[in-house]
């Protein structure tokens, strides 16, 4: 996959998004400023329309002449000025003809978000509207002004506010993003494109690709280089130790063709030698082909495990216990390792009527495992039961009552090669039926192994059960976990 483009790297994206951040958090600046702006605005016109006020004072009749009101409304920028003093006398300045008002604003008890309301309504004012303004004198809080004035001035001025406002956000916004820029492409926007590089080389070439090297960092970027090296040398371990498997593999399916051939020579010599005269060579005869075949069961068990690999699962509907007996004398065929045939009890409890989806040969293929195993350990019955799971989930309990499971088996009890409870054994049963019930969505557990007996169950999911559901509210219910 290559690598994306500038303009659709992380490094753009950062870019613009710092960008945008910076110029929305302008705009949450500018809402109160240019309310106050506003207000600031009228607030110096009351002032100045209060000192204009105060000139009727200084006239001998309190009477002032026109010419001279009409220079102090234009020195305020005003209609008509009235100045209510705190004994409730009125001094008034006003044109000889002052327009007509079209709208009041008090700015005695105007919360914030009326003069933020305020602000924007008059910035989006179209028409030349004149105002009335009412509000206490910036310079002494007893006197009250009211004053008419023109409003499209005002508006001029905060739209020059406004400019200067958007000139300085623009300039903040573009210092913060590339200061913002530089600083995270230095500490992430390389480093991530230097992990997104080591992972794309990994996976085109896993083996070929040189050896990834972690920075000396201790945050979470170096953490993820020093984890993209180890898992670059466990994937090379990995296929080197496959491909070693695969060549053995190769190796051991050549072998054990041959071998089986060989050992099928043997047998039927071995089965003239048990017609032999000789009563000591009879009498080692069913020894010897007890051996032959544990010989060939072991090589068709590691054929079948090397070859397998997922298990492709044939669902049907199938009769549980016609399965479960059938698997029974499978089982009963089994020899023991001193070449006797196991002679098993082979307890089939599971109720007519059952129905389940799943591969009846794979199924059946994990019993007759499970009860190869109890003979072989020398056990001499064997008692498949029943029991239904919270959800409706399904075991099979196998339980056997023989000498129980070895610790060393134990330990490695679902090891191919390792899991084996007797000599001579591969430990391939349990693996092999283990895979089966994780192929069908289950699992195989031990429940427990005593020196009376061994149970395992087959835990089989939820909705396997086709028919016979009626019947499983006969059964005991178990709800307690099953150990690993």
């Amino acid at each position: 996959m290559p690598m994306p483009s500038v303009t659709r790297s992380l490094s753009a994206k950062l870019l613009v998004l710092t960008v945008l951040f910076v110029l929305l958090a302008e705009v949450l600046i500018y809402t109160p400023s240019i309310a106050r702006y506003r207000l600031t605005y009228l607030e110096e016109r009351l002032a100045a329309a209060h000192l204009a006020a105060l000139s009727v004072e200084a006239t001998p009749d309190m009477m002032v002449a026109m010419e001279l009101q009409n220079e102090l409304l234009a020195h305020v920028g005003a209609h008509a000025v009235e100045l209510i003093r705190p004994d409730s006398r009125v001094y008034m300045l006003s044109r000889s003809m002052p327009p007509t008002v079209d709208a009041v604003f008090d700015l005695r008890a105007t919360m914030a978000p009326r003069l933020a309301a305020d602000a924007f309504m008059a910035l989006a004012q179209r028409r030349d509207r004149v105002i009335r303004v009412i509000g206490p004198s910036p310079k002494d809080p007893a006197f009250q002004v009211e004053m008419v004035i023109d409003e499209r001035p005002m508006i001029r001025a905060m739209v020059d506010f406004s400019g200067r406002i958007l000139a300085l956000s623009v300039a903040i916004s573009l210092i913060a993003a590339v200061l913002v820029f530089v600083s995270l492409t230095r500490l992430l926007v390389r480093p991530m494109r230097r992990l997104t590089e080591g992972l794309v080389a990994i996976r085109r070439d896993p083996d070929g690709t040189p050896p990834f090297q972690p920075s000396t960092r201790t945050d979470e970027i170096g953490v993820a280089e020093r984890e993209l090296a180890d898992m670059q040398a466990t994937i090379r371990s990995a296929l080197r130790q496959r491909e070693r498997l695969a060549a053995l593999g190769t190796a051991v399916a050549k072998i054990n063709h041959d071998l089986r051939a060989i050992l099928s020579t043997a047998a039927l010599l071995s089965e003239r030698l048990a017609e032999s005269a000789d009563p000591e060579v009879r009498r080692v005869t069913p020894r010897l082909m007890a051996s032959i075949d544990r010989a060939v069961e072991l090589c068709g068990q590691t054929m079948t495990y090397t070859r397998d690999g997922l298990l492709p699962l044939a669902r049907a509907a199938v009769p549980l216990r016609p399965l479960v007996e059938e698997a029974g004398a499978a089982a009963l065929a089994a020899l023991r390792p001193d070449g006797e045939r196991a002679e098993l009890r082979w307890n089939n409890r599971v109720p007519e009527g059952l129905t389940v989806r799943a591969d009846a040969a794979q199924l059946s293929r994990a019993l007759v495992n499970l009860g190869r195993n109890a003979a072989q350990a020398g056990a001499g019955a064997v008692t498949v039961m029943v029991e239904t799971r919270p959800g409706g989930g399904l075991l099979l309990l196998v339980a056997d009552d023989g000498p129980g499971l070895p610790p060393r088996a134990r330990d490695n009890l679902f090891q191919p090669f390792a899991g084996s409870a007797r000599a001579g054994g591969v430990g391939l049963g349990l693996a092999i039926a283990r895979e089966v019930l994780r192929a069908h969505g289950g699992d195989l557990r031990l429940v427990e192994s005593t020196a009376t007996g061994t149970v395992f169950a087959l835990e089989l999911p939820p909705g396997i059960v086709v028919e016979g559901a009626a019947r499983l509210g006969e059964m005991p219910t178990s709800d307690s976990p099953i150990p690993d």
